[in-house]
């Protein structure tokens, strides 16, 4: 690996404004805003959606039925073409 071309690699705290929930993780991102965190002051990203509110992971996802819309649209237009 060369030395000196990549950029720095710090700990930061990623922010959900959806859920409030905290992650400190370490990257190349960084940001003027500070936090504190588990005692310690971090660099802080605030992110729209994460893992702590995103439904997939929550568990809230809604599964659409296809099949039942398909036999609605089937129901809707059963006389055209006729």
């Amino acid at each position: 690996m060369k030395a000196e071309i990549h950029p720095a690699y710090a700990p930061i705290v990623f922010r959900d404004l959806a859920s409030g929930e905290m992650f400190l993780t370490r990257s190349t991102a960084t940001s003027e805003k500070t936090v504190t965190f588990e005692g310690a002051e971090y660099p802080v990203l605030d992110v729209e959606i994460s893992s702590a509110s995103h439904p997939f992971y929550t568990g809230k996802q809604r599964i659409m039925d296809s099949a039942g819309r398909v036999e609605k649209f089937n129901q809707r237009y059963q006389g055209f073409g006729n």
